[in-house]
């Protein structure tokens, strides 16, 4: 299959870009149905001729060329209008029916009933100009009226998803107008598995009532069915937990397709490089070391201990604690004995057969580095924060 993707060098265009090259290289095996044999991608740079020459080659189009800020609002039906009707114009010359995606909006519900701005408008007449294609050539039409959406896009200019990330992340001022405002957000992950979906035929396709949708199987247009309704306070509120994760260890909650899981990928990207890496607290004597890495609210911490040769750490008991204790460099030996019953256990460990040790409650224990020369190094998993006040952890010697 050969596509071409209009507004290729904006935020959706280049990430569906990068997507469509990683399955046609094989860098993406997850979709073993979608053959793509080539990327054709146009945007303000691209001529007339190229598009012409793409619109004779191609097997699908994804439009997603559009205006949305210009320094007039003329420009508006020129940029989303003007343009849908050069390429449907070039598809017809060509003879090519094959499908053709639009990247319309949710504003375009209110234009249709003589209300929202010139931006809905212009999109409004591209979508009508899409449908009339599609009856007049026979030709399979996708449209797609998007809400607001969520990826790395430049800040200051049209999301404000992104542009309290940068602000946040780089310690720019920013302001929230009213914290109360809902945003309906498609992340752009979401959306363009909803693009591959559509190459694959398994759109989900809708009616539009107001700004309803109704899911149907004849409807006029298709939708990604996975979107965020937050406000803009709760935006904040979460990217400035984000800011401190460096600080505090503490990874904040987020669930598998979640939001907040959405949102702190998004985050990270405004970084700046030299922000990437951030120190951690080293607890060092004799001994040799510990450090907390990771804090979390639900699953505890993970911490990494470096014994010296000969060292022996540990000699303690918890009554509801427990630990994880996983060697991965060096040679030890791990002691436990049950409190109550004298029972004991040995485990020896080394990083040459990395396997994972239980330190049970009730179970006094110990790790030894039974090296002459070499660090024992060990990551180790704990089911709670350490709580100086309650620290659950008793002297005793195995």
């Amino acid at each position: 299959m050969k596509v071409l993707v209009t507004g290729a060098k904006g935020m959706v265009g280049t990430a569906l870009c990068r997507t469509l090259k990683n399955l046609r290289d094989g860098k993406d095996r997850t979709r073993p149905n979608l053959k793509i044999d080539e990327v054709f991608e146009y945007d303000l740079n691209s001529t007339p001729e190229e598009l012409r020459a793409y619109c004779k080659a191609c097997d699908f189009v994804f439009n997603l060329a559009g205006v949305n800020r210009p320094k007039d609002p003329i420009e508006f039906m020129a940029g989303n209008f003007g343009f849908a009707s050069d390429l449907l114009n070039e598809l017809k010359a060509a003879g090519n029916t094959y499908p053709v995606m639009l990247a319309s909006s949710v504003q375009a519900t209110l234009a249709g009933r003589f209300e929202g701005s010139e931006y809905g408008r212009s999109k409004r007449a591209g979508e009508e100009l899409f449908l009339t294609y599609g009856k007049e050539t026979g030709a399979k039409v996708a449209i797609y009226r998007f809400p607001n959406l969520m990826g790395h896009s430049r800040p200051n200019y049209n999301s404000a998803v992104s542009t309290f990330c940068w602000a946040i992340a780089n310690d720019e001022p920013f302001e929230v107008s009213d914290p109360n405002v809902e945003l309906e957000l498609l992340y752009i992950d979401d959306l363009i598995k909803g693009m591959l979906d559509l190459l694959e035929g398994k759109e989900q396709r809708c009616e539009y009532d107001g700004v309803e949708v109704a899911p149907t199987d004849e409807g006029r247009y298709c939708y990604v069915p996975i979107t965020h309704k937050v406000t803009l306070g709760r935006i904040v509120e979460l990217l400035q937990v984000y800011k401190t994760q460096s600080e505090t260890l503490l990874m904040p909650k987020m669930p598998e397709c979640s939001f907040e899981k959405k949102l702190y990928s998004l985050y990270l990207t405004y970084l700046p490089a030299e922000r990437f890496k951030y120190p951690l607290k080293m607890n060092v004597d004799n001994r040799g070391s510990f450090t907390e890495l990771i804090h979390t609210r639900d699953c505890g911490q993970v911490s990494v201990n470096i014994s010296k040769p000969g060292v022996t750490k540990g000699q303690h008991w918890h009554s509801s604690k427990w630990e994880l204790f996983i060697v991965v460099k060096g040679h030890g030996l791990i002691q436990e004995r049950n409190i109550n019953t004298g029972e004991t256990a040995e485990f020896e460990v080394s990083g040459d057969k990395i396997e994972a040790v239980y330190m049970v409650p009730g179970w006094t224990h110990n790790i030894t580095n039974l090296s002459d020369t070499e660090d024992l190094i060990t990551v180790m998993t704990c089911n709670e924060v350490f709580d100086p006040e309650h620290p659950d952890t008793y002297y005793e010697e195995v």
